[in-house]
């Protein structure tokens, strides 16, 4: 999907509602940004972080596999 933005005031960008939609994304979700080439490329955080209940049992793999997986991405830029 393509579409085309108009970056606002303070250098925003607002996302199409029909990308928001395709990607499941809510108001408040983070993104990485990062550069690649001579592209912008926005990743939800969310996929790496999901969100638990505090009375839900996260082992210490979980939580290794999601701090591996965010570092790889962040270390890519």
């Amino acid at each position: 999907m393509h579409l085309v933005c108009r970056i606002g005031k303070d250098y925003a960008i607002r996302l199409p509602e029909p990308i928001v939609r395709a990607l499941n994304l809510s108001e408040g979700d983070q993104v990485i940004v990062s550069v690649e080439g001579d592209a912008i490329v926005i990743r939800p955080l969310r996929r790496f972080f999901q969100r638990r209940e505090y009375w839900s049992e996260t082992s210490v793999e979980e939580i290794e596999h999601d701090s591996e997986e965010l570092s790889r991405i962040t270390e890519e830029d």
